[in-house]
């Protein structure tokens, strides 16, 4: 299979796999993101004021971190096949739960369920991995993952449209429901046109559930060490949507019930981890089967620096935009919406990109290269001034994005070469910590300037640069154990 080439308007074998799960993952993101651009008009019908439309933004990614974790566990025991179908189906429901909402407490309740299907992106890693040999593996990652997130800008132009075509103040409950009716339709058309594995090969499952296998003492409490900023994320998000902030969605006594709540969880996770563990590692785990935890803890850092910065920077860009050149240079809210907008656009091209120099150049350099680049792109956005020309800011914006996108691509070319059998688990953490970045940019930028922000996100991509440089290139290969017992090595490089 390595020896085949990539020709991306072939529609069979692993191309056909390719194709068919990065719009499995462009779909996800548009049910997950359908609201972002109809929510002025939502809020208008429904009556809700600013603070409950802050409400509902925050509960579209509060879900998606454990909902990451979980799924990664439920891909590596079920295949990505019958998660994907499965996950696809089970988003329409509270998508048409939005869009029949009458209150903003069904909506709330909704939105809150929908954060769900953002974890679909984690299904196609694995699925992708079992498909694509090493030195394809980075690309082909960047293609799923860059073409699919491309589905959160495909709902910002075309549900607006869709909703003017169904017409009326209701036309908005049509276009969300309407994505909830393709995420189901298609759940049926994946199920019966992709397979885990390609023919003849073995889809690899962990031997327990409930956490991830590590090969140390050392590595299990490296591996509980980091949960923890996943629960503080958590705990986080609670505390915007508490009386303490401007959101108050819930009571004093119901946010502490919900702390209680989620580091109940923790301590029940790290049970889950020594339980999982305790019995491999009674002894020690042959050479051969080993896996070092902290290329996973050095995957997480990375993409907290550049899936989360690029949360975080989407979501305040136009509005910074609007603010620096609204008097200087005229722009409207509309033109600092489609400048800001192109910092995702990027993906399109950038996130395969960066997977592909991971398997051309080497993964670790490819990695390297991208988080220097964008601490050096987010110094040069924090000098951004009204009295730039609006030309120079776009293309500081623009190259910024390059490098983050890039290092998107560049995380996944690395995350299906360290243990097979746990692509999903692993990648499921990588991509949750890419969410607690998101949230934890964004309450930073709640106390300090744009141009503070921008350079405090430099000064932590340096940091986490230096981070990398401890990360081991893939090579060699890995093992994995047959049922019949035989060992297979899986070629690295």
């Amino acid at each position: 299979m390595s020896s085949e080439k990539m020709n991306l308007f072939s529609f069979s074998g692993k191309i056909k796999i390719l194709h068919m799960s990065w719009i499995a993952f462009f779909i996800s993101f548009v049910v997950w993101f359908n609201h972002a651009p109809l929510m002025l008009v939502i809020a208008k019908t429904l009556g809700m004021n600013s603070a409950e439309i802050k409400t509902i933004l925050i509960l579209n990614v509060a879900l998606t971190i454990p909902a990451r974790i979980i799924i990664g566990m439920l891909v590596d025991k079920f295949g990505p096949r019958r998660t994907y179908s499965t996950l696809l189906a089970a988003s329409s429901i509270p998508c048409l739960m939005f869009a029949i909402a009458a209150n903003f407490e069904q909506l709330a309740l909704a939105r809150f369920l929908l954060g769900f299907v953002g974890a679909g992106f984690v299904i196609g890693i694995r699925m992708v991995g079992e498909w694509f040999p090493a030195k394809q593996v980075g690309i082909a990652e960047g293609i799923y993952g860059g073409w699919g997130n491309f589905g959160s800008a495909a709902a910002a132009g075309a549900l607006p449209v869709l909703s003017l075509i169904y017409g009326g103040d209701e036309g908005w409950r049509y276009a969300i429901a309407s994505t909830g009716i393709v995420a189901l339709v298609y759940s049926v058309i994946y199920f019966f046109n992709v397979s885990d594995t390609p023919k003849g090969s073995t889809y690899f499952k962990p031997k327990k559930s409930g956490a991830m296998e590590v090969t140390s003492t050392g590595d299990m409490y490296f591996y509980i060490f980091m949960t923890i900023p996943l629960y503080l994320a958590l705990t986080l998000l609670t505390w915007k949507l508490s009386s303490t902030t401007d959101v108050n969605l819930v009571s004093m006594p119901v946010a502490i019930g919900i702390y209680i709540t989620i580091w109940t969880l923790f301590l029940y996770n790290v049970y889950k981890i020594v339980h999982v563990n305790k019995e491999n590692l009674q002894q020690p785990t042959a050479e051969i089967h080993r896996y070092k935890f902290k290329q996973v803890a050095i995957l997480d850092l990375a993409y907290f620096m550049t899936f989360g910065s690029e949360l975080a920077v989407v979501s305040m860009l136009p509005l910074f935009f609007f603010e620096t050149f609204h008097i200087s240079q005229g722009i409207t809210m509309v033109q600092a919406g489609l400048l800001g907008g192109s910092f995702a656009f990027i993906n399109l091209i950038a996130r395969p990109a960066g997977g592909w120099i991971s398997d051309k150049f080497g993964r670790k350099v490819s990695l390297s290269l991208c988080i220097l680049g964008l601490s050096i792109g987010y110094l040069g956005m924090s000098m951004i001034t009204s009295e730039w020309s609006l030309i120079s800011a776009v293309l500081v914006t623009m190259s910024c994005s390059c490098f983050v996108s890039g290092g998107c691509g560049a995380v996944y070319a690395i995350v299906p070469l360290i243990k097979r059998r746990m692509t999903g688990q692993i990648a499921g953490m990588v991509g949750a910590y890419g969410n607690v970045g998101g949230v934890l940019f964004l309450t930073l930028l709640l106390f300090v300037s744009s141009s503070v922000f921008f350079m405090i996100i430099a000064g932590v991509a340096l940091s986490i640069l230096i981070a990398v440089q401890f990360i081991d290139e893939p090579k060699g290969h890995m093992a994995e154990i047959q049922d019949d017992g035989t060992v297979e090595m899986i070629e690295l490089s």
